[in-house]
């Protein structure tokens, strides 16, 4: 698994976006999530979102790679975040076992992001919200760039870097309340809310 070979080395290598920018579109993504509610991220990585988790009753944190699950184990802020080894596509939660959920820079990766939006409806109750922050195809003649940087990106990393996320998400029956294109459209925080 890619992210197994990388998980030792991820959090250095991405430090340098971390403080240019990333770090603060975190913050932006996780303070759209509502306080002192049962909360679930997928694709947690090594954590590097815990520090910006809003007051929560509970927060789930899954990530599919065990060596990225056991550099995150390090960061855990507190006993209402739990870890737990999923698949964000064959999410092991029940039925509206959340009231909001997020992903940051996870959609990219997914093979099936459709099944994987698909479960984030399925486990978050109706009129919750869902967030992510995901780069993304970008509008315009660069759209064009990246579906050429795609050829190359998904076969060696695993990274799609011409996906079309808010898209897949209105087709997931999700309903978009808002997108803030960063970095000239390349990144989209994607504000969504549960309908069922």
């Amino acid at each position: 698994m890619t992210y197994d070979k990388i998980a030792d080395r991820y959090d250095r290598a991405i430090a340098p976006l971390e403080r240019m920018f990333l770090s603060e579109w975190r913050r932006e993504t996780l303070d759209l999530l509502p306080e002192n509610s049962e909360l679930l991220e997928i694709g947690a990585g090594t954590g590097l979102n815990f520090r910006f988790y809003p007051k929560c009753r509970q927060s789930v944190a899954g990530e599919i790679s065990c060596k990225m699950l056991g550099r995150a184990r390090g960061k855990l802020p507190d006993d209402t975040v739990s870890l737990v080894q999923t698949d964000a596509e064959n999410l092991p939660f029940a039925v509206n076992s959340f009231d909001a959920a997020f992903a940051t820079l996870v959609f990219c990766a997914l093979p099936n992001p459709e099944k994987g939006l698909a479960e984030l409806k399925r486990v978050v109750r109706h009129e919750g919200r869902i967030v992510l922050l995901e780069h993304v195809r970008p509008p315009g003649l660069r759209g064009y760039f990246f579906d050429l940087l795609n050829l190359v990106t998904a076969p060696l990393f695993d990274d799609h870097f011409n996906r079309r996320t808010a898209d897949l998400a209105e087709k997931a029956g999700l309903k978009i309340l808002e997108v803030r294109k960063k970095a000239f459209g390349v990144v989209n925080l994607i504000v969504c809310q549960v309908k069922k």
